[in-house]
């Protein structure tokens, strides 16, 4: 019998039910594949089969890996001005306005059931504590050997222990204040009465620092040590000032804390300074802060550009209207609102959802990367009241902050005031922030090809199964016709074959 008889016979002992079988089986599998693809996009902004592809099958083939963008530090400079900036905007930075862990984020797991923190925020502010509050001197005091233990360890209840311990070694371990502070106080009222004893402690040993640094440089690094810990203590209690309500006591300790340890501007005091100004409607005074560190020398952040944008849109959001604005034209002081907003988008995309309440808020993570979601959401977090404050500023920016990507169409490659936008912001936010929560994506991204593929499979795969359900002896008919098209030249070239190839041979091949 020859091939082409054996696959006649074949398919025509196929019945409707195989037909109706093999096209449900296919639209599940391409289904399935489909809520993997969708959600695995979903989740990290990327599809599970293209990355598998460039991860896997490309080396194999030759090709160059290209592994998708992760957030970089930078350790060294780069080759040109252009690559030290991108590093330095996907680096992650401390949050100059974060809570306090016992007071703020507990009581909203207490409440809720739900961790406002990540793992990887958490391991970073742990990597924090202990290159601000240790040294290596720290093994001739034990108070401060048992601290410096208790900042390695994972679990708070054995941090507020160790924290104890070293108190009961020596009452005046500033760190261990601090700890107790910052998590095992359960209110504001509580975390201050911690940091004033942690004041306390900590100006007495900074005192006996100074005397001694300059005799080696394990006194020395002792100093810094002490600095670290003084300055930290001051912010937070002017913090638990601004949060009891003593705004005015709060920006008086900001600001001394700014003259006297001038050196610490990375550390941003000074946006907790223009959030204070900004609840005591000190606009001149918030004006003068911008005017010293809103200098294009010094590195930007959506709060020194919104803060901006919000004095030069209280200047005329009062009497704006887009409908006059289009019939006379803008005037010069509206000119300067617009492109202030248009500046402020272009530096950090996702924050006017925030303001206009297209997104909900979340709690602010430990750790922001400056131009991503996690910026957004925690100068969201504090500075909404501000623009609410200010009639007709959300209006403003409702009407022209959308005009900002005219001026950028490919805001990854150019960037108009600033430089492009860097392309890591996703993947860190991703680890920031809580997974409840809908990372904002910018640019945001078309759907993978593989996503298209498999919908288009599912769909024609589940209308086959449909057709052949309503109609099995017409589609029964239509596949044998359609797979006996398709193999016909198979068994062409079989014949082909037989026939140059002696038959006793073609026997042993066919049946080896």
């Amino acid at each position: 019998m020859k091939y082409h008889d054996v696959l006649t016979v074949f398919l025509s002992t196929l019945t409707p039910k195989f037909y109706v079988a093999l096209t449900v089986t296919s639209s599940l599998i391409s289904g399935l594949i489909l809520g993997f693809e969708w959600w695995y996009f979903r989740k990290y902004g990327t599809s599970f089969i293209e990355q598998v592809s460039v991860s896997h099958l490309r080396p194999l083939i030759g090709g160059v890996e290209n592994s998708p963008p992760t957030p970089s530090f930078p350790t060294s400079n780069g080759e040109n001005e252009t690559n030290r900036q991108n590093l330095s905007e996907c680096k992650v930075w401390r949050n100059p306005l974060n809570l306090f862990r016992g007071a703020e984020y507990s009581r909203y797991t207490w409440v809720t059931g739900k961790e406002p923190l990540t793992y990887y925020d958490m391991n970073l502010s742990a990597q924090d504590h202990q290159t601000f509050f240790t040294c290596d001197t720290d093994s001739l005091r034990p108070s401060d050997t048992v601290m410096q233990k208790a900042w390695r360890e994972r679990n708070p209840q054995a941090r507020i222990k160790a924290a104890h311990q070293a108190l009961e070694l020596s009452n005046d371990c500033a760190t261990a204040y601090v700890l107790l502070a910052e998590e095992e106080a359960t209110t504001i009222v509580d975390a201050e009465k911690y940091f004033k004893q942690a004041l306390k402690a900590g100006e007495s040993v900074y005192r006996k620092s100074q005397n001694c640094h300059s005799q080696s440089p394990q006194h020395e690094a002792q100093l810094r040590r002490d600095t670290n810990v003084l300055v930290y203590v001051k912010r937070r209690l002017a913090m638990c000032a601004r949060k009891l309500g003593r705004i005015r006591e709060a920006a008086k300790m900001m600001r001394d804390l700014l003259k006297e340890f001038p050196l610490f501007s990375m550390l941003n005091i000074h946006e907790n300074l223009l959030e204070a100004l900004l609840e005591l409607q000190a606009y001149a005074e918030v004006q003068a802060v911008l005017a010293k560190y809103d200098d294009i020398s010094l590195p930007k952040s959506a709060a020194i550009c919104y803060t901006a944008a919000l004095l030069k849109a209280r200047a005329v959001s009062e009497r704006f209207s887009p409908e006059t604005a289009s019939k006379r034209g803008l005037s010069a002081a509206e000119i300067n609102a617009v492109e202030a907003i248009h500046r402020a988008v272009e530096f950090n995309p996702h924050v006017p959802k925030y303001l206009l309440e297209m997104k909900s808020l979340i709690l602010p993570p430990e750790h922001i990367l400056k131009r991503g979601d996690s910026e957004a959401v925690a100068y969201a977090f504090f500075h909404l009241q501000h623009w609410k404050r200010i009639e007709g500023a959300l209006n403003l920016l409702h009407c022209t902050w959308e005009g900002t990507f005219r001026m950028i169409p490919y805001p990854l490659e150019k960037g108009h005031l600033f430089y492009p936008y860097p392309s890591c912001t996703e993947t860190a936010d991703r680890e920031l922030l809580p997974t409840f929560h809908d990372v904002s994506v910018y640019p945001q991204k078309e759907l993978p090809f593989f996503i298209h593929f498999t919908a288009g499979l599912c769909s024609f795969s589940a209308m086959l199964a449909l057709l052949m359900h309503q109609f099995p002896e017409l589609m029964v008919v239509f596949a044998k016709s359609f797979f006996g098209t398709l193999l016909s030249p198979f068994s062409f070239l079989r014949e082909k074959i037989e026939r140059f190839v002696p038959s006793g041979l073609w026997h042993q091949l066919t049946h080896v």
